[in-house]
C-alpha cells in the first residue's frame, strides 16, 4: 500500500512516510545469500513510479532479490544521463537492544527510528519524492536521469547492483555519473556547518584466515594447536596500525578543515584536525588509513577435542592506491603458515572535486544552506557506486541531509536506534529537487 496522509498524520512530509512505510518492509540482508527478500519493498517503489506515469521493471537476480530500474527522460536529451540509486535491503537489527521495535517505523523526539532510517531507506524516499514533485508539476529533469533500487548492497551487491550491471547493462546506456548514499550529510566544524560529498571509497577485500594443525585430544600436551595458531594471527592484524596514507581527497579535506579551523596543515597532524569533527570525527578518522579488522571466528565441534582447523573473517580496506599490494601486507602481519582466502572483493574508487556535477551539488547545498561550507571525503565503506563503475559511470555520495550538531549521525550507520529528524529528510528532498532542475 502506498503511502497516505490520514488525519493523525498530515503534518508529515510525503517523503517521510514513503520512508516510514518502507522501514516496515523487513528486508533484512544477513549475507551469504541469507536475506528477507526485498521484493515486497521493490513492488511497493515500483507502485509509486507506475502512478508517477513512469514504466518500472523489476529484476530479480535470485528468487526474491528485487532490483527496480526506472528511465525518466530529461528536459534536454542530449546531456549524458545520471544514475540516481539507492539500495532496498539492511543489515540485521537485533529488537532486544533497540528502544523501538526497529522495524515499526516509529515518530518521536522530531525523528523518524527504525532499520533503515539512515541506510538508506531515508535517500529511497527523498529520491522518488524528488521525482515526483517534478512529474506532478509537469516538468522534467534537466538530464535524463535513470532510478535504480537495488537489492543486496549490504553483502556486497552480488545479488544487486553487480548482476545488474553484468546482465542488464543497457539499462544504464548513456549514462556518466550516478549519485547515491553516505555523503552530502552536514557535520560541525566547531560552530562552522560543513557538508561532506563523496568523491572517493576504499576498496573492499573480504578475506577467510585460516589456521592448520593437528587433530587431538583436549587433554594433551600439544604444539600443533590450529586455535592458537589462528589466535596469534589475529590478534596481530587486529591490533596492526596501518600508517597514516593520506590520498587526494583525504589531503584536501585536511586542507579545507584547516582552513575553516585557522590553523597550519605543517604543524597539525591531520588525525588532530579530523578528530575535531566532533560526532563526524571518528567516522572519517578511518579514511586516513588502511584497516583490518578481524569480525568472526569459527573453530572446534567440541570441548575435549583438539580441532584441526580454525578460521577467521577479517574486513579490509584499504585506500584506493593500496588495494593491489594490501593483502601482501597482510599475509606479512599473520605469517606465511596462516593461509588467506578471498571471500569477496571490490575496486576502490576516488575521482576529483571538482566538475558539472560537483559545482551543481554544492550551489543546491548552498541555495537551501547559505554560507554552508562543502568538502570532500574519502568514504571508508562502500556502495553501489563500485558496480556502475564497471560501466564508466563516475559515482559520488549524496544523501543531503541538514543535521543537529549534537546528532552522532555516523554512528547510525548499523548502528542501534538509527533515526533521523524528519526536517533533515525534507531537506533533503528540497536540495535533490533543486540538483535535478539544475544539473
Amino acid at each position: 500500500m502506498l503511502a497516505t496522509a490520514d488525519e493523525g498524520e498530515q503534518q508529515l512530509s510525503e517523503t517521510v512516510r514513503i520512508a516510514r512505510d518502507l522501514i516496515r518492509i523487513n528486508t533484512t540482508n544477513r549475507g551469504g545469500g541469507d536475506a528477507e527478500p526485498e521484493r515486497p519493498a521493490a513492488d511497493y517503489v515500483a507502485a509509486y513510479l507506475t502512478e508517477l506515469g513512469l514504466e518500472p521493471q523489476i529484476f530479480e537476480s535470485n528468487p526474491g532479490r528485487a532490483s527496480v530500474i526506472a528511465r525518466v527522460e530529461g528536459a534536454d536529451p542530449e546531456l549524458p544521463a545520471l544514475v540516481l540509486h539507492g539500495h532496498l535491503d539492511v543489515v540485521p537489527a537485533d529488537p532486544a537492544n533497540w528502544s523501538v521495535d526497529p522495524f515499526e517505523g516509529v515518530i518521536k523526539d522530531g525523528m523518524l527510528w527504525g532499520r533503515g532510517a539512515v541506510d538508506m531507506k531515508d535517500m529511497d524516499a527523498m529520491i522518488l519524492t524528488a521525482i515526483a514533485e517534478l512529474l506532478r508539476a509537469g516538468e522534467r529533469p534537466r538530464r535524463t536521469v535513470i532510478l535504480a533500487f537495488f537489492a543486496d548492497e549490504e553483502a556486497g551487491g552480488e545479488l544487486g547492483s553487480h548482476h545488474m550491471v553484468e546482465h542488464h547493462p543497457e539499462l544504464f546506456e548513456g549514462a556518466a555519473t550516478a549519485i547515491s548514499e553516505v555523503g552530502g550529510y552536514s557535520i560541525d566544524v566547531e560552530g562552522t556547518r560543513a557538508y561532506l560529498i563523496q568523491t572517493g571509497e576504499k576498496s573492499l577485500d573480504w578475506i577467510k584466515l585460516r589456521a592448520r594443525g593437528t587433530a587431538a585430544h583436549g587433554s594433551r600436551v600439544w604444539q600443533e594447536n590450529a586455535v592458537t595458531r589462528l589466535a596469534e594471527a589475529v590478534a596481530a592484524l587486529g591490533r596492526h596500525e596501518w600508517p597514516l596514507n593520506l590520498c587526494d581527497t583525504t589531503r584536501e579535506l585536511i586542507d579545507e578543515l584547516a582552513a575553516i579551523l585557522g590553523e597550519d596543515p605543517t604543524e597539525v597532524g591531520a588525525e588532530d584536525l579530523v578528530m575535531r569533527l566532533g560526532k563526524g570525527g571518528g567516522f572519517v578518522h578511518a579514511s586516513l588509513r588502511n584497516t583490518s579488522n578481524p569480525t568472526v571466528l569459527t573453530a572446534g565441534y567440541k570441548h575435549n577435542v583438539i580441532p584441526d582447523t580454525a578460521e577467521a573473517l577479517v574486513d579490509v580496506r584499504a585506500i584506493p592506491a593500496d588495494q593491489a599490494t594490501i593483502l601482501e601486507g597482510v599475509q606479512r602481519i599473520v605469517g606465511d603458515d596462516i593461509e588467506i582466502e578471498v571471500v569477496h572483493s571490490d575496486i576502490g574508487l576516488e575521482v576529483p572535486f571538482g566538475g558539472e556535477l560537483t559545482d551543481a551539488m554544492t550551489a543546491s547545498l548552498q541555495r537551501q544552506d547559505p554560507g554552508a561550507r562543502v568538502l570532500p571525503y574519502l568514504l571508508s565503506g562502500g556502495t553501489d557506486n563500485k558496480a556502475l563503475s564497471k560501466l564508466g559511470i563516475t559515482g559520488y555520495g549524496f544523501a543531503p541531509l541538514r543535521l543537529p550538531a549534537d546528532l552522532d549521525f555516523p554512528g547510525m550507520f548499523h548502528g542501534v536506534d538509527e533515526r533521523v529528524p524528519l526536517d533533515a529528510i525534507d531537506f533533503g528532498h528540497r536540495v535533490l529537487v533543486d540538483l535535478l532542475r539544475t544539473y
